[in-house]
């Protein structure tokens, strides 16, 4: 837990998906994140969290359905959203949130 704060706590936006190796809709997502790294670069950190290997930092930021994106800035919150987003939305999101 005190790694995972220390990553979000950067003035690098931070989008951490909470996801799970069972659910579909999150394999749908990896390919949209990986575009969306592809196109920001070193402006965004992504991460993947496994809610079955991580259930304390699930229970901390009250993850009900995966896959859940959230984009931190200096340890807040700046965004969050549940489901299958397109990476342009999520692009629009982070810039927004710079």
């Amino acid at each position: 837990m005190s790694k995972f704060s220390q990553i979000i706590n950067d003035s690098t936006p931070v989008l951490v998906d909470f996801y799970a190796d069972w659910c579909q809709p999150c394999k749908i997502m990896a390919p949209q994140l990986k575009q969306l790294k592809s196109e920001m670069g070193e402006s965004v950190k992504i991460i993947k969290i496994d809610v079955d290997k991580n259930p304390q930092i699930s229970a901390v930021y009250n993850i009900r359905s995966v896959p859940t994106l959230m984009l931190f800035k200096y340890g807040q919150i700046k965004w969050s959203g549940a489901g299958v987003i397109p990476a342009s939305q999520i692009k629009n999101i982070i810039l927004a949130n710079s």
